[in-house]
């Protein structure tokens, strides 16, 4: 399954969250939106089998930062996700590959404070 959603989606959304954080750490303000986006790249191209998780002690810089990500690019990112998700669930083998773009999309909108864990 992770074979055919590398080719279908996996990469298409990875490097949208590649060129994302390439934008963002070339503005050095913006670098930990820029590495929160590399790693949802990573979990983009290779979903299954792992999942997000809240990270212990992100606060009130988490939130206000993913704010900022929400406006900037998560919603960009969501629709990605959505308009994905959507086109994959026309056919009966993409369904389980749209639900997993769908799962994509509060980790799209708010990257901070979350970790992307193996499933136990």
């Amino acid at each position: 399954m992770n074979l055919i959603w590398l080719v279908l989606s996996g990469f298409w959304l990875a490097i949208g969250y590649v060129l994302t954080g390439i934008l963002c750490c070339i503005l050095i303000i913006t670098i930990p939106w820029g590495l929160a986006a590399f790693r949802i790249a990573n979990y983009a191209l290779w979903p299954f089998g792992r999942t997000v998780v809240d990270r212990p002690g992100a606060g009130a810089p988490s939130l206000i930062g993913n704010v900022i990500w929400i406006v900037v690019a998560g919603i960009w990112l969501a629709i990605g996700h959505l308009v994905s998700g959507v086109l994959l669930c026309i056919t009966i083998i993409g369904i389980p590959l749209g639900v997993a773009n769908f799962k994509m999309i509060p980790v799209s909108l708010m990257p901070l404070g979350k970790e992307i864990v193996p499933l136990p």
